[in-house]
């Protein structure tokens, strides 16, 4: 049986001022059922990119130039644009960055939730199985939330009915792109313990997109780590936060906040940034930032795949 969603070769690029950006470069994942996968990295790194890619929706300007996204064994990207969109909700469906743009400020929550079933199945557009959604998300008395309109619900309750939505039709694959991001600490509490909670009542696939270490720690078995475009580490959660191999990983967790010593009064940082994506170098992206290169690094990093589906993209890793 094929997984739910398996990205092959993927490389998207955007068109800017100063020429072709290399957002995402032949990336492949793939997440099984019942599974969840987290994709790190600094800002910038082309994980939204990739999230977005992973559904097609991607921003204006933006190019898929190589790969496939399958989505239950069917490429997605070859689909014609009416086949895409019946894809979209039904088969995968994503909880987007920013709660408050995420619905249509002049529509109650009842009647987007519902035109969001209704596009797919009218029978699971019913006021009851709205409701007994927005319980399942842990809305307090979600019958009246129907009536409500965005603006009057809180940032955190938002992002609920956002996930509500992307669960409407029971998806194979669900992304969230940066759930908790626009949230509050409290708000982003509650947000994590939902989506813990539904790993135990959603049978699919799971991306989380984030930034935050602690997210990955809490919620993902597998993690994928992003940098200049490309997957330079992935592996499980265990085996990546407790013995990195690539330097770019073992400098993003040694800045986690949760891991400093608050008596050294210094935060860590990464030296340098994240190289022009228009005129990338030669060699390892992580080459002028690196603090253990070698020469060699100055050619491009051969991926090394290791036991239990581990793989790195260095030239200090042995198989």
């Amino acid at each position: 049986m094929s997984a739910p969603l398996s990205v092959e070769n993927l490389s998207v690029v955007y068109r800017v001022a100063g020429g072709i950006l290399q957002a995402v470069r032949d990336v492949s994942l793939s997440v099984q059922r019942g599974e969840v996968l987290g994709i790190m990295g600094e800002s910038g790194c082309g994980k939204s990119t990739l999230a977005a890619a992973m559904i097609n929706l991607l921003p204006v300007g933006a190019e898929i130039r190589q790969g496939g996204v399958r989505i239950n064994g069917t490429d997605m990207l070859k689909l014609p644009p009416a086949a895409q969109r019946a894809l979209r909700g039904q088969s995968v469906a994503m909880v987007f960055q920013d709660p408050m743009t995420a619905f249509n400020p002049v529509l109650t929550i009842g009647r987007q939730l519902a035109d969001f079933a209704g596009a797919h199945d009218p029978a699971r557009a019913t006021p009851d199985r709205l409701v007994a959604m927005l319980a399942r998300v842990g809305i307090p008395n979600p019958a009246r939330f129907l009536d409500r309109y965005p603006h009057e619900l809180s940032g955190g309750m938002r992002q609920r009915v956002a996930i509500a939505a992307a669960l409407l039709m029971q998806p194979d694959v669900l992304i969230a792109d940066e759930p908790t991001t626009a949230l509050d600490v409290t708000m982003e509490a509650q947000i994590i313990h939902l989506l813990r909670d539904l790993r135990t009542s959603f049978d699919g696939a799971i991306v989380i997109v984030t930034h935050h270490l602690g997210v990955i720690a809490e919620l993902c078995d597998r993690v994928a780590v992003m940098y200049a475009g490309e997957v330079v580490e992935e592996g499980t959660v265990d085996a990546i936060f407790h013995a990195a191999l690539h330097p770019y990983t073992r400098a993003l967790l040694a800045c986690d906040p949760a891991v400093v010593d608050p008596s050294s009064g210094r935060l860590p940082t990464i030296a340098g940034r994240i190289p022009d994506l228009t005129a990338l170098p030669p060699g390892c992206a992580f080459l002028t930032r690196c603090t253990m290169a070698l020469p060699a690094c100055h050619n491009p990093p051969p991926r090394v795949l290791l036991a239990e589906g581990r793989s790195v993209l260095c030239h200090r890793v042995q198989p």
